[in-house]
């Protein structure tokens, strides 16, 4: 395996998974080694309880993000959503729409077609996606997540023309599925911002990845059943120090799929966000007690994607 090992070395990434678990030296912007995310506030009656729920147990979260995508979101409703955090210096980052999930596609919803969930089929659905971008960022939006390789790129070439601001935090979704050094220095390379790693991976493996890029590394914690449902919570501290700058993302076990959500998910809406919200403070209460020293952000922080108030569509 020596010369495999040689190339890879050759090129500047790692040549095996880092098993002693190096600390990482990397940092946000601000020096902050952790960022906090709720994931799958959907529209603005979600996100007011989630805000409600931060306040009552007083806690810090540095992003909002939701999944059922800007498509499927009004004008107003997206303004809302904007306005609520960038009053706190929260990012929100909402998903691009339409995509292959939502698309006539039949390949998500085969065993062998799910790697390709999230994918845009066809030059029509990357103009929509990329249409879904403009809106949201003509509205205040500055962040988003892509689940496609040619919208990534796409993302990096808008910014070189102005058609989507610079400050825009495109945040890779975790159904990309790129999970070694090379293809995630690759997602790097093309435009992420930040990338939610595959769920599963051990830490030596994530710790190889680390080494390779220098993005903020998006993980979860807590697992969405349809993700794997597993818990990370004592991991927490040592996900801190391998792998900072990283976002700890605190999803939700044993709950129902709500995507694409609407009114009629909304009261199932409120009960999710305000559970994650208190997984949230079961996670801070472990880096609390087991890495005290850990340095996260404040709200308002360098390199959030915070929305911009007062933003409207171009007539």
């Amino acid at each position: 395996m020596k010369e495999s090992r040689d190339l890879l070395e050759k090129l500047g990434y790692p040549s095996s998974d880092f098993q002693e678990l190096p600390t990482s030296l990397k940092r946000f912007p601000d020096g902050a080694q952790y960022r906090v995310e709720i994931p799958s506030v959907e529209g603005p009656v979600a996100l007011k309880a989630t805000l409600e729920e931060i306040d009552r147990l007083g806690l810090t979260i540095h992003r909002v993000s939701q999944g059922s995508g800007i498509m499927l979101q009004t004008d107003e409703e997206i303004k809302e959503m904007c306005d609520l955090t960038a009053e706190r210096g929260m990012e929100l980052s909402l998903f691009v729409g339409p995509r292959g999930t939502w698309d006539i596609s039949a390949a998500p919803f085969t065993s062998g077609g799910k790697s390709q969930a999230l994918r845009h089929e066809g030059a029509d659905q990357l103009v929509y996606a990329m249409e879904d971008l403009k809106r949201g960022a003509a509205l205040g939006l500055r962040g988003a997540l892509v689940a496609d390789e040619g919208l990534l790129l796409l993302t990096k070439e808008m910014k070189s023309i102005g058609q989507l601001p610079e400050d825009f935090v495109v945040k890779v979704s975790v159904q990309m599925g790129s999970a070694n050094p090379v293809s995630v220095k690759l997602m790097q390379d093309i435009g992420a911002g930040t990338y939610n790693v595959p769920s599963a991976l051990p830490l030596a493996k994530l710790a190889a990845i680390r080494q390779a890029i220098d993005i903020p590394i998006d993980l979860y914690v807590e697992v969405p059943d349809n993700f794997g449902g597993f818990l990370r919570y004592y991991e927490i501290p040592e996900i801190i120090r391998v792998l900072a700058p990283v976002y700890i993302k605190f999803g939700l076990r044993n709950h129902p799929d709500v995507y694409p959500s609407g009114k009629q998910w909304e009261s199932t809406n409120i009960s999710l966000v305000k559970e994650r919200v208190r997984r949230a403070s079961i996670g801070i209460q472990m880096i609390e007690r087991y890495y005290p020293k850990a340095k996260t952000s404040e709200l308002g922080a360098k390199g959030l994607g915070i929305p911009k108030v007062g933003k409207t569509l171009a007539k």
